[in-house]
């Protein structure tokens, strides 16, 4: 029941996502007239096809599919676009892209920062580079340097102009000032516990009640560093009964020993996020506002302070946050990982780190199809790297020079072999014209382990050469004939490179790959046949060093 059809799918799926799986297969099956009540009896079926499509190579799956493809019902979807902006003028629009420099930048800034970028030169604005340096016990100038690289270099944004929030620290002070003398804001010098508890509770401290010139002297002390840090704060005259807490009396600026890393010790009081954020949006003259719904609940009080300061309000889009399902975000445990030394550093593979994807081959189109695959959804989105890696390989597939690549090689004497010298191979299936020229040792060649173990005492094709009977043990081979058979065909090595690869997992396969890759240089993305995409990352006397990037 429905064979030709859970085939047809199961190759395409092994096709896009390197391995087929049940699961996916499945649901396209409905489309075929299968029942819910069925579903038990046909998936021994769906598994022992999957299994045989995974057992062939991709060359063989490719070709296969070609006879099934008919059989497959697609479904017409309207293609995903962004959305317009609101109130956008042409040639007036102009976004931000606001990174603290605390860490290092992984796929949700990516999307976040292209969103941004994408809509300012969709309606020829301009994007702009704010680094929000207000916590100058965590930020660093190896952070900046870091970030303007991912920007730059690889998500490839051209920033209109780049500035720091420490540049405007006096302009900060005076709204401040202005706050104060309004009666809209006021010096606190309750401890965190009690300032907690008298917010949970909706009460207003006492004092909020001083008077404005005592406030303002306060003030001026607080700017000298005359308080302990931790003792005095500058809050905002909120609403105490307000539903929302961050109504409820926010702090504005506090006080930071630490010696910031572009102003030393010249600046002893810091704005917050919530004060300086609206301030800096309205100097700048940004026009709209594109982020993450994290901030929803702060989005009142940026307009209560735009409105006490009369500035200019923005337009705020707001979206559901990306994350990236088992995988590690969080600078502080990305910190420890390193430390313990079970992580290499912000680009170990096992990362989402712009700086590891990068390492590991995800182009920049990957994350700009991505964005415009989610769009501005408002729920927050949960993405599996196996998502990320199908759209990337739709990507380097079609232009990926192929080479070979044996792991745990073992070396076969190849009895009566022809004396074949040298061989001509496409360089890519859709280039059959582009050949490499790869030399043949007459009658030796390195297989992998792992093929020798699944195909020993069987009859396989080594690619594009002869087909050969395999040992049951030893390394002596047999040659059975030159006729491209359908029977399993594996990769294999003559002239020797030594290679190995970085795996996700963080551990090192090592191998031989032909000769041919000594053309290539570092960054070059490739496929090895039959093991997956990686990308040249070190050339060395011992070994050239590939990352993996995904089946």
């Amino acid at each position: 029941m429905l064979e030709k059809e859970i085939k047809a799918y199961a190759l395409r799926n092994a096709i896009e996502y390197g391995k087929a799986s049940p699961d996916r297969i499945l649901p396209k099956l409905f489309q075929h007239g299968l029942q819910k009540e069925n579903i038990k009896e046909i998936m021994p079926e769906i598994k022992k096809i999957t299994d045989e499509v995974n057992a062939l190579s991709k060359e063989d799956q490719q070709t296969i599919f070609a006879n099934y493809k008919d059989m497959i019902k697609e479904r017409v979807e309207k293609e995903k676009t962004l959305p317009e902006l609101p109130n956008a003028i042409q040639g007036k629009v102009l976004t931000r892209i606001a990174p603290e420099p605390s860490k290092y930048l992984h796929i949700g800034h990516a999307i976040s920062f292209l969103l941004n970028s994408f809509y300012a030169e969709k309606y020829k604005g301009k994007c702009l580079i704010r680094f929000d340096d207000a916590n100058p016990e965590k930020v660093s100038q190896d952070y900046v340097d870091s970030i303007l690289d991912d920007i730059k270099n690889y998500l490839a944004i051209k920033p209109n102009k780049i500035k720091f929030i420490s540049d405007d620290m006096k302009i900060f002070y005076q709204y401040a000032e202005k706050l104060i003398k309004d009666n809209h804001a006021f010096m606190c010098f309750c401890d965190r516990e009690k300032m907690q508890k008298l917010r949970h509770d909706g009460i207003e401290c006492s004092c909020r009640q001083k008077d404005t010139k005592t406030q303002m002297k306060e003030w001026k002390d607080f700017l000298k560093g005359k308080y302990k840090v931790g003792k005095a704060v500058l809050r905002i005259k909120g609403n105490m009964q307000d539903s929302n807490h961050v109504m409820r009396d926010p702090v504005i600026f506090r006080s930071v020993k630490e010696a910031h890393f572009r102003t030393k010790t010249k600046y002893k009081v810091w704005p917050m996020y919530d004060f300086y954020s609206p301030v800096e949006d309205s100097i700048m003259g940004v026009t709209h506002i594109l982020r993450s719904n994290e901030f929803d609940q702060r989005v009142p009080l940026h307009n209560l302070i735009s409105h006490l300061l009369k500035l200019k309000q923005q337009e705020i889009i707001q979206y559901g946050r990306f994350n990236v399902m088992d995988a590690t975000t969080k600078g502080r445990e990305i910190r420890d990982l390193i430390k313990s030394g079970e992580f290499i550093g912000w680009d170990d593979p096992r990362l989402v780190t712009l700086k590891a994807l990068k390492r590991r081959g995800i182009t920049k189109e990957a994350f700009l199809e991505l964005l415009n695959h989610i769009g501005l959804v408002k729920h927050d989105v949960n993405l599996d790297f196996n998502m990320i890696a199908s759209i990337n390989r739709k990507i380097i597939d079609p232009i990926a020079k192929r080479y070979y690549f044996v792991d745990n090689p073992l070396e076969l004497d190849i009895k009566n072999a022809p004396s074949t010298l040298q061989i001509e191979i496409p360089i890519h299936p859709n280039n059959p014209k582009v050949l490499r020229e790869v030399r043949v040792t007459p009658g030796k060649v390195y297989i992998s382990k792992k093929d020798f173990n699944e195909f020993k005492g069987k009859e396989v094709r080594l690619l594009h050469l002869y087909n050969i009977k395999l040992p049951s043990k030893g390394s002596k081979a047999e040659f059975t004939s030159i006729e491209n058979k359908d029977i399993p065909k594996i990769t294999w090595v003559s002239f020797p490179q030594k290679a190995k690869v970085l795996m996700p997992d963080g551990s090192w396969v090592e191998g031989l790959a032909d000769e041919n890759i000594r053309e290539l240089k570092v960054d070059s993305i490739i496929q090895f046949e039959r093991f997956g995409f990686v990308r040249l990352d070190k050339i060395s006397k011992q070994a050239y060093e590939f990352w993996f990037a995904h089946r």
